[in-house]
């Protein structure tokens, strides 16, 4: 399943990934600092929704109540809700 995210509080306005059963893969994030969100899809390809979610879920950026990478755990765990 393909699925499109709006994140909250975050430089990036989206993030898109596909998600087979419980592996997340082909991550794209739209905006926000380029080289961390061209890192991150790099180091999860291929990990489960619960890998993702115990790794970046609570990781907050500057005085911001969350970051790309928790928004990233959030969404994963929306999709997999929806499947």
């Amino acid at each position: 399943m393909h699925y499109s995210y709006k994140t909250k509080n975050t430089c990036a306005t989206d993030i898109e990934f596909d998600l087979d059963e419980n592996i997340v893969h082909n991550v794209v994030f739209h905006g926000g600092c380029a080289g961390n969100l061209k890192a991150i899809p790099k180091l999860i390809d291929g990990y489960t929704v619960e890998q993702i979610n115990n790794a970046l879920s609570g990781i907050t950026c500057g005085n911001r109540p969350t970051s790309c990478s928790d928004q990233l755990a959030k969404a994963v765990l929306e999709a997999q809700t929806k499947l």
